[in-house]
């Protein structure tokens, strides 16, 4: 798989929606438990704003995670992500179910992700995506590893990266100078 800064603008400008898996990518990976049994999951800002622009640019975003969690589940109604996928053990059969809900090619589709569960999904895109602390065989199927790690903005980096090579990315700032 060729990884040159142009091939990865090349796949980012066909991307129409974005696979993401969530602890190790929108969050450090740490599962933490509060004093009472429940789950406490930190989110970037950044990353929240990232899924925010990716949808307003009209791409969509999916989140899909091993685990369940409330936490989770209120993150993604505040960000208005299109579709979550909580509690899957096998991400794979996943990619198929997107591309036919959004009527994307395979192409089409970026997947980010950090761990084993992920590889299908970063197999299958046409852009797969890892972050820095990813499971080694997750950044070698990756076309681009991010700078940033998970939980601190490697998903706004993604769809900063994706919003440029489609050209969408200055409109956006300029769009906050008004």
């Amino acid at each position: 798989m060729k990884k040159t800064a142009a091939a990865v603008r090349a796949r980012a400008r066909r991307i129409r929606a974005i696979l993401a898996d969530v602890d190790g990518v929108l969050t450090d990976g740490r599962v933490m438990y509060g004093a009472g049994g429940g789950e406490i999951k930190r989110f970037h800002v950044h990353d929240g704003l990232g899924v925010r622009l990716a949808r307003r640019a009209g791409i969509r975003v999916v989140l899909a995670s091993g685990r369940s969690s409330p936490a989770l589940a209120r993150r993604a109604r505040e960000l208005g992500v299109d579709r979550l996928w909580q509690g899957v053990a096998d991400k794979g059969p996943l990619f198929a179910i997107l591309c036919e809900e959004y009527g994307c090619a395979p192409r089409e589709v970026c997947c980010i992700g950090d761990d084993l569960p992920d590889l299908p999904l970063i197999r299958k895109a046409g852009l797969g995506v890892a972050v820095p602390d990813a499971a080694a065989e997750v950044r070698r199927a990756a076309a681009y590893v991010t700078r940033r790690r998970g939980g601190e903005g490697a998903f706004r980096e993604l769809v900063e990266l994706v919003l440029a090579a489609q050209g969408k990315w200055r409109n956006i700032v300029d769009g906050y100078g008004r």
